[in-house]
């Protein structure tokens, strides 16, 4: 192992791509602390320390950020609007037929599709900072009590709104540019790289946290655990069914094409996060809702509002969690019914001579895809669900805020991006080496 580490600072492309990477992430790093135009520094810093777990409607958007966002820095956004907008491109994919047109022209269509990701990302840092700043301004943010919470901002004045909203999307510009150029000159997936770095750089925090409130032997038990669960989330995140595929001789010319045995991999956990961020996304508006609609001073809160409040916006409750798992395996069978299309498989294998074993070509074949396709999904989605409940039960049990790292969102992220950046660097030492990085 530590022979592989050495060939990589030994071959200098691959050192002169990690340390490009690296470069980058510390530039993003350094950026989460810098903070934004016309934002009083000690107060969010008092508050922050004063403020013991993030608040439900901001905890999801301040994991991808490093926790930049509750900080109100020149990267508060981090890079949760381009993941929206990277969602709401692949949706709209299934609702607007010139964009499922433009995705199958190949690199052209899709370089267009980027763009139109890109522009969504800066109208959705424009929406989101506007909606930070507000919630800043109001007091909202850190809703501790403390008058110092309710002074972020130390110029009300429009030209000073405007500066902070520019700030910030120019952030969000920023950190898009930086992991296209990840992407570009360095190793692995510029923005999947950016995300794993922000969940990451929460972790010693937040273990931190539980060794403070419960001592060391649950610090060391936590730790255990952890290990448990990453081993588990590896050996599912590997998983898939694979399904064989021979492919018939055919003649053109003199050649021979053909006649190869293949497989089509469907993968357990094929919805990958995007579940969990639907379902925390879809949990979130209840909350909002009745935010937006507390009574005024010495008037009595409506029964619905209340209902919300008690059931809706604390984790731990139990009915809170059944909803976070409904919702879940639910949102996991609607991604996986729109990004895998039995039909388009099965349409593509009969036009290259392709079919499974024992099925005939065509539509039969797509009904048997759909049937692995269904079953696979289930252990799947109750998997996905599992693991997001695991921060919801330590909330309860442990104590620990709510970005507990081992499990959610988190604990996905870093396992899912920390597998493909190593098989990358693996296939670029074995391109140079006759030995890679995994054995």
């Amino acid at each position: 192992m530590f022979n592989a580490i050495g060939r990589i600072f030994r071959t200098p492309d691959l050192r002169r791509k990690l340390g490009f990477t690296l470069g980058i992430v510390a530039l993003f790093r350094l950026g989460s602390f810098i903070p934004a135009p016309f934002v009083d520094f000690g107060n969010v810093q008092a508050c922050l320390a004063a403020s013991q777990s993030t608040t439900g409607l901001y905890e999801l958007v301040n994991l991808f950020s490093g926790g930049a966002l509750l900080q109100l820095s020149i990267f508060a956004l981090g890079i949760m609007p381009y993941i929206t907008a990277s969602i709401i491109v692949q949706l709209l994919r299934v609702v607007i037929p010139h964009f499922e047109t433009l995705y199958k022209e190949g690199q052209s269509g899709q370089g267009k599709l980027t763009q139109y990701t890109r522009y969504l990302t800066i109208a959705l840092g424009v929406l989101q900072s506007t909606t930070l700043i507000t919630v800043a301004r109001s007091g909202a943010l850190f809703p501790s009590g403390d008058p110092s919470c309710s002074q972020l901002i130390t110029n009300d004045a429009w030209y000073a709104i405007l500066l902070m909203v520019i700030t910030m999307t120019a952030g969000t510009g920023l950190i898009m540019w930086m992991g296209e150029l990840i992407t570009e000159r360095g190793i692995g997936n510029g923005m999947s790289l950016l995300i794993f770095t922000s969940i990451a750089s929460t972790f010693p925090g937040s273990l931190w946290s539980i060794a403070q409130a419960r001592g060391l032997d649950t610090f060391f038990v936590v730790l255990a655990v952890g290990l448990l669960i990453v081993v588990a989330v590896v050996f599912v995140e590997q998983s898939q069914r694979r399904v064989p595929v021979q492919y018939a001789k055919r003649m053109v010319g003199r050649r021979t094409y053909g006649g190869n045995n293949t497989y089509i991999p469907i993968k357990v956990n094929m919805a990958g996060v995007v579940p969990v961020i639907f379902a925390s996304s879809l949990l979130y508006l209840p909350a909002l809702i009745a935010q937006f609609n507390q009574p005024a001073a010495g008037e009595e809160p409506q029964a619905w509002v209340v209902w919300i409040t008690n059931y809706l916006t604390k984790g731990d409750h139990p009915l809170y969690m059944l909803l976070y798992f409904l919702l879940i395996v639910g949102f996991t069978y609607f991604y996986v019914a729109i990004t895998f299309n039995p039909d388009e498989v099965a349409e593509n294998m009969k036009k290259y001579g392709g079919f499974i074993p024992g099925i005939r070509a065509g539509r039969p074949t797509a009904e048997y895809l759909d049937y692995v396709l269904t079953r696979v999904t289930l252990p799947g989605s109750l998997y996905l669900g599992l693991i997001a409940l695991i921060p919801l039960i330590a909330l309860s049990m442990v104590g620990a805020n709510a970005n507990f790292p081992f499990g959610g969102a988190s604990i996905l992220i870093i396992v899912g991006v920390g597998l493909e950046t190593v098989k990358q660097i693996d296939a670029q030492l074995q391109q140079r080496h006759y030995e890679g990085l995994l054995r």
